[in-house]
């Protein structure tokens, strides 16, 4: 199945559906046979991502990817870092997310569309499916976890409270250090605060220098990000996914955000419980949370390939 190779790679903005300008990138392939549509993770930004997008455009795969707001060029300076919007912010960087799926179909005549979302943009992708499932012909969910919603219900009230003594755009140490504060905690020997990313140490570093990653977010993020989170702790609201739609859980076996693997492995089992036909998972051994960015990218490459094209052969997409 596989198609051409890189043409184009073009920067451009949309506008949302509020107006808010979203910077996006799209990496065009010559005769595609699907587009990959990505949601990059917390405090960093789409550039991220350009190695994987060129993979996927050799093997016949155009790819789009915008930067979520509050990330990258969508947030511009660094006062907006970490801010999604003044309210509704989760759930307005999953309409961003909607408004680009409808460009890449006005621009891709009747291919399938895949969505991958990792880490932040896995529980993004994850929320996305419950009201835009029939818009996409598969989900890849990279770095993903549960948290409990008793949990959550803890937390949120904290949040709330930084954000009336700090304002919505205040710096949330706190929640920040409740989230990260142990991602670190069983690699020894440690070499920097984020050795968890990979152990990749040029991609460690190059995080460390980006002046568009690993920013502290704001109180107003943390409030729509934690809602976000409790949102996807009910399996009631993932009834409405479609049941056909095929998802491919993918994480590191030492990756701290998603428990170790095992965080993937029960969400997997949870949407097959609720009658998801195709919902399989791989844990990758010693790798850390950027599966994208490990020593053994290559061999997840092939595999996210191998799964999309695998798709791309089933019924749904011969209609």
């Amino acid at each position: 199945m596989k198609g051409g190779c890189l043409i184009k790679k073009i920067d451009f903005k949309y506008s949302s559906f509020d107006g808010k300008d979203i910077a996006t990138t799209k990496y065009i392939t010559e005769n595609p046979i699907g587009v990959v549509q990505i949601a990059h993770g917390m405090a960093e930004h789409r550039k991220r991502y350009s190695d994987f997008a060129e993979k996927l455009t050799d093997e016949g795969y155009s790819v789009y990817i915008n930067d979520h707001r509050g990330h990258g060029e969508t947030a511009g300076k660094e006062s907006d870092l970490g801010f999604f919007a003044e309210k509704d912010g989760w759930n307005s960087v999953v309409s961003d997310m909607y408004k680009l799926t409808k460009l890449i179909k006005d621009e891709n005549d009747s291919i399938p569309i895949f969505l991958f979302g990792h880490s932040m943009g896995s529980f993004l992708t994850r929320t996305y499916i419950t009201r835009y499932g029939k818009e996409i012909d598969g989900a890849i969910i990279c770095g993903t976890s549960q948290i409990e919603a008793f949990l959550l219900k803890m937390i949120l009230p904290l949040a709330k409270l930084e954000k009336l003594i700090k304002g919505q755009r205040g710096r949330s140490w706190l929640i920040d250090k409740i989230f990260f504060a142990s991602s670190n905690k069983s690699f020894k020997p440690i070499r920097t605060k984020l050795d968890w990313l990979s152990r990749d140490e040029k991609i460690v570093d190059e995080y460390i220098e980006d002046k568009y990653c690993g920013f502290k977010c704001t109180t107003a993020f943390f409030e729509d990000f934690i809602g976000g989170m409790k949102y996807l702790a009910y399996t009631e609201n993932f009834k409405t996914i479609p049941f056909d739609l095929p998802m491919f859980f993918i994480s590191g076996e030492n990756d701290p955000v998603s428990n170790k693997g095992l965080g993937v492995k029960k969400i997997s089992e949870n949407y097959r419980k609720i009658g998801i036909k195709d919902a399989s998972f791989k844990i990758y051994s010693d790798c850390r949370h950027e599966i994208l960015n490990e020593v053994n990218k290559e061999e997840i490459y092939s595999d996210i390939v191998n799964w999309l094209n695998e798709k791309n052969k089933t019924e749904r997409f011969s209609k």
